[in-house]
């Protein structure tokens, strides 16, 4: 009886979290999958095969904004990790407990409006009226105002502070749960800095790392709004020519194909960081 309430319980515990991945995740992928194996041959007829996937390879400006989406996010991953790290190893392991608390504080932020409102503020800062040319003019520093939208580096820095937090916070996550006498150890035998940092802080802190990495890859290489409004015509990200055989084109055979080798390439770039890291997902999500 004691068995049964307990398997009940655990029955309707995962339930919920079963439906969402359900319904929302494994049938849509599979809707998709299907959708995608759709050719039109005719107004309204269609027939199954491979026309969608071979319209992608036969055309270079598909394949290259891909391999240019999944480049730039990897950049952007790098970034965040750069930045994010010191951050996460401060409010883990310096910072008293009571300012750990403002600083997450701080990182919440920009999570309290929408990607919208974040470009929207990217643009009144960087544009050619902007508060940056502005203030470079009245101080002296350049004659004419200067149009700091509409390129890579523009696109970069948005998304960087678009994903931050999802990198420190499995950092943070990880690096508490360090003990200091590792460190102190490390110092004791005569090691330096950054002798510490790459023989104890940073093989300990793996989990973490691939864990931001893998949700900060993901979450910029299906980022939409960040990269359009700041990089405008010259973005060329890979979701907006999905937008665009979706909405534009109405083509939602192809889009749906667009959408799936989104999903199956940076699945692949996942795994490929996986294996070279010596990382596997289950630990990685187990520690972090």
């Amino acid at each position: 009886m004691q068995s049964d309430i307990k398997r009940l319980s655990l029955i309707l515990l995962f339930a919920p979290f079963a439906l969402w991945i359900a319904l929302l995740i494994i049938l849509p992928h599979m809707g998709m999958v299907v959708l995608s194996l759709r050719e039109k041959v005719a107004p309204r007829v269609y027939e199954f095969g491979f026309g969608n996937y071979i319209d992608f390879i036969n055309e270079p400006i598909y394949w290259n904004t891909l391999l240019r989406t999944g480049s730039m996010s990897i950049l952007v991953t790098f970034l965040a990790l750069l930045i994010g790290f010191p951050i996460a190893y401060y409010i883990a392991k310096i910072a008293g407990k009571r300012s750990r608390g403002a600083l997450f504080l701080l990182c919440l932020i920009p999570l309290w409006v929408s990607d919208l409102i974040r470009a929207f503020g990217w643009i009144l800062l960087l544009r050619e009226t902007g508060v940056i040319s502005t203030f470079l003019i009245r101080i002296g520093l350049i004659d004419q105002p200067i149009e700091f939208l509409y390129n890579d580096i523009t696109v970069v820095i948005g998304l960087v502070y678009t994903v931050i937090l999802f990198m420190i916070v499995p950092l943070v996550s990880t690096l508490d749960g360090m003990d200091n006498a590792m460190i102190e150890a490390g110092y004791n035998l005569g090691g330096n800095g950054f002798t510490v940092l790459r023989r104890i802080i940073v093989p300990y802190a793996m989990p973490g790392i691939v864990s931001g990495c893998i949700v900060v890859f993901m979450m910029t290489a299906g980022s939409y709004l960040t990269p359009i409004l700041l990089g405008g015509k010259n973005s060329s990200w890979f979701t907006e020519q999905i937008y665009d055989q979706f909405i534009t084109r109405f083509n939602w055979e192809s889009g749906a194909a667009f959408g799936f080798l989104l999903l199956a390439f940076t699945s692949v770039v996942v795994w490929i960081g996986l294996r070279l890291t010596g990382q596997t997902l289950a630990n990685t999500v187990a520690k972090s």
